[in-house]
């Protein structure tokens, strides 16, 4: 597997890619990655010659008294995940790189409406963050076909969003999400709750499950969550 730091050694990979006419596929990441960050991989394969993949940590998508400084970082790991993997190419940039004129004075990409509701109000700003960084990869990576996970379903709408109102010629592709034998999603910040939270965390997930069989099964709640 190939790493590039920099935007001229990216491209420099890109180009050897595209000369060997390879369709490439990109999955962004912020890195701590899992199985759940594996099956993304694994499904980049399926629909592309090469997998390029990134590995960011974007202050921008973090709230004031969120946890940026204290978000996982895993380099060999996952450079050992990746490997294993198939990936061709890692884009490993600094803060620098991704924003040269740094991350205030930045240009911010906004997607409005889809942008500001559940997730979204709770953390504001949280999305444009997202976009934004998204955004300046695309352009960077210039990929084919970029996959996302489900599991954070509202920001996969942000970013199909963004993509076709900037008329960005990359397929966008949702993948379901892995779960542990128990249901709870997998996730970097699963690493964060203690042994009794993570007994519980379960729960949410299995208690919507309950919810949707209801709502299926009643005509009525059908009709009024689901048109």
């Amino acid at each position: 597997m190939q790493i590039a730091t920099s935007v001229a050694a990216l491209q420099a990979e890109i180009a050897r890619l595209r000369s060997r006419g390879k369709r490439i596929a990109f999955v962004p990441t912020m890195g701590n990655l899992h199985a759940g960050h594996r099956r993304l991989m694994d499904e980049a394969r399926r629909h592309a010659d090469a997998v390029v993949a990134s590995i960011y940590v974007n202050p921008l998508q973090f709230g004031p008294q969120e946890d940026y400084a204290a978000y996982p970082r895993t380099p060999d790991q996952d450079q050992a995940l990746l490997t294993a993997a198939g990936v061709e190419l890692l884009f490993h940039p600094d803060e620098a790189t991704i924003y040269p004129r740094g991350r205030e004075a930045s240009t911010r990409v906004e997607v409005p409406g889809v942008s500001d509701i559940l997730c979204g109000a709770a953390r504001p700003g949280h999305f444009r963050g997202v976009a934004t960084v998204v955004n300046r990869l695309f352009r960077l990576v210039t990929p084919d076909v970029a996959l996302f996970g489900k599991k954070d379903y509202q920001q996969l709408l942000v970013i199909r969003l963004m993509a076709s109102d900037f008329r960005l010629p990359i397929e966008i592709v949702g993948v379901d999400t892995l779960r542990d034998t128990d249901g709870l999603a997998l996730s970097s910040r699963n690493g964060y709750l203690t042994p009794a939270e993570r007994r519980v965390a379960p729960r949410l997930y299995a208690t919507l499950q309950v919810l949707a069989g209801q709502i299926q099964q009643t005509p009525d709640l059908r009709a009024a969550y689901l048109g």
